[in-house]
């Protein structure tokens, strides 16, 4: 089951630091593109990861093509992808090695999300953390 106790998700917040985030956008109207903001914002580490805009910078942070591209461990992957294709991104966490998968609202891939728990990983579906960090009081 994915992690819905405001303590199990608040903990999985305050104990990352590296935030691989997938489906990164460089264009300002784009969801992820505040995000990412905001977590930096937060303190924490955030690696853009999108093959069209690999070699570019995001907020700072050069982008790269896949997760296996990312140099150390991965604390959470932070999914902007539809839910058809946060599938095969949470097979490529679970076989980078991350502590945890995070869809964003409206992402759902129960399979895929069940493959991520078999293998150890947290799962925190149909959520964002740009609510949740100042909903917890984060």
């Amino acid at each position: 089951m994915p992690l819905r106790n405001d303590d199990e998700i608040a903990y999985l917040l305050i104990s990352s630091k590296v935030i691989a985030m997938v489906g990164a956008s460089d264009r300002p109207e784009r969801a992820s593109y505040g995000v990412m903001r905001f977590l930096q914002s937060r303190g924490y580490k955030v690696i853009p990861v999108n093959p069209t805009l690999a070699g570019q910078t995001i907020h700072g942070e050069p982008v790269l093509a896949t997760l296996k591209e990312v140099h150390g461990p991965i604390d959470i992957v932070d999914i902007f992808r539809n839910s058809s294709a946060a599938g095969p991104v949470i097979d490529e966490a679970i076989a980078v090695g991350a502590k945890a998968v995070w869809t964003q609202l409206g992402v759902f891939n129960d399979e895929a999300v069940a493959r991520a728990e078999a293998a150890g990983l947290k799962a925190v579906v149909d959520r964002c953390p740009k609510i949740e960090i100042p909903r917890l009081g984060l």
